[in-house]
């Protein structure tokens, strides 16, 4: 009987995938932008809070500022402090999760729907956002474990890796920018506050609700959490970042593996060019072991045990990467491999075989982003934060369908020139 109804639930939620999503759009009385997907398969209620807030508002020497407050942002808020949310948390079966990258600044709430379930754990949410403490002993509480964290990363080379290819693919750009022990010591609560008071507000906010809701119930706890946050005014984004010139830096470490990055800064969300690149990465590098990259690095030569390729579309260009690991003395061969397939692949495209395989796999992979209700809610949050289509979701599979070679040559061609293409090699002989 288990297995039956179980059974039934993921065919029902792959039912909802294939049949679509209808996302309901609306800005709140109090400026806030508000997507909605009513679900009714489960008794659940998710709802995300999304802030303009992330890492590219760092003020210069100050990386981590948005780190640092959304991190502490529910430790403490009104006249609760982080043990008294944690109990009640816990005592309505609900939780709390969010965090912040480069774009935003997130908050996350999932509980019951039932009414005397999710009112209580919608009041923390509300308070957390509008009433934050930030504790002055708990802020350095979190100041101290961030840095010993930094300081325990600067010692690994993939961390040392990660952080010297965002710099060299940014070096004029906040995304560029990386938290220190040193930039995080001269974090105070004044910054903090003021932080939060400039770009935790209505005008700044996208929230989106999923679940066991009416849209009318939705319109409701929409307007309570957007009624408690300033009505403030939208982030101003940097200036777009420029492509960088080729360079190659190299990084010593002790390390038996070296560790390699390839790549440039190459889409924005909502780009066109977005499901070419999609469809063809998944040749290049994005197939695991059907790529090109894992047949002729891996395969053919051994020369390591996972390559891959991927594009990371964000508000601003956001990078094409290349990654892998080798030998120290493998790492110069490895890398003329990985740039002998990548310039083959941007003069001819994938073959028609490899075309129809990639459209396959994407569009019968496709239900599976859907098949729960925290995955309506990310792909929902993340439509209404970047301002795609409220039909993305239902045109996914057709945009991945009518791709063609030529598609993928010209999309590659535009978003991805060899002069740009920054390496990083850490303990590479």
């Amino acid at each position: 009987m288990k297995r039956l109804l179980t059974a039934a639930f993921v065919l029902l939620i792959s039912q909802t995938a294939l049949a679509g999503v209808k996302i309901e759009h609306w800005v709140s009385p109090s400026g806030a932008r508000v997507y909605f997907v009513e679900s009714r398969v489960l008794p659940m209620l998710d709802v995300q809070v999304d802030f303009a807030a992330g890492s590219v508002f760092d003020p210069e020497g100050k990386s981590g500022l948005a780190g640092m407050t959304r991190s502490t942002l529910d430790l403490g808020a009104g006249k609760l402090d982080e043990t008294a949310i944690a109990e009640q948390m816990a005592d309505t079966g609900a939780n709390l999760a969010g965090g912040a990258d480069s774009d935003r600044a997130s908050v996350a709430l999932r509980t019951l729907s039932a009414k005397d379930k999710r009112e209580p754990a919608l009041d923390i949410l509300r308070n957390v956002l509008h009433a934050p403490r930030f504790d002055a002993a708990i802020l350095e509480r979190e100041k101290a474990r961030t840095i010993a964290g930094l300081k325990e990363a600067l010692t690994r080379p993939d961390s040392i890796a990660g952080k010297a290819f965002w710099s060299a693919m940014y070096p004029n750009h906040p995304y560029g920018r990386q938290a220190t022990p040193e930039s995080i010591t001269a974090l105070g609560r004044d910054d903090l506050i003021a932080f939060h008071a400039r770009y935790y507000n209505a005008a700044n906010a996208s929230i989106t609700l999923v679940g066991d809701l009416s849209r009318q119930e939705a319109e409701k706890i929409a307007e309570s959490i957007a009624a408690g946050l300033p009505k403030g005014e939208a982030a101003t984004l940097p200036a777009a970042p420029e492509k960088p010139k080729w360079s190659l830096t190299q990084l010593t470490h002790p390390a038996t593996q070296a560790h390699v990055y390839v790549g440039l800064p190459a889409i924005e969300r909502g780009n066109p060019d977005f499901f070419p690149l999609l469809v063809g990465n998944y040749t290049l590098g994005g197939g695991g072991f059907v790529s090109r990259l894992m047949k002729e690095v891996r395969d053919k030569r051994g020369y390591a045990y996972s390559v891959y390729s991927h594009f990371s579309p964000m508000r601003q260009a956001g990078p094409f990467q290349i990654g892998l690991q080798t030998k120290r003395s493998q790492a110069k061969d490895a890398i003329k491999v990985v740039r002998e397939v990548l310039d083959g692949f941007l003069k001819d495209g994938p073959s028609d075989d490899e075309l129809s395989a990639a459209k396959a796999n994407l569009t019968g992979s496709f239900p599976l982003r859907l098949d729960s209700n925290k995955k309506l809610l990310d792909n929902a949050a993340a439509i209404g934060f970047y301002g795609l289509p409220l039909d993305y979701l239902d045109q996914y599979q057709a945009k991945v369908e009518a791709v063609t070679v030529n598609d993928i040559k010209q999309a590659f061609s535009r978003r991805v020139r060899p002069e740009n293409l920054i390496t990083v090699t850490v303990a590479a002989d």
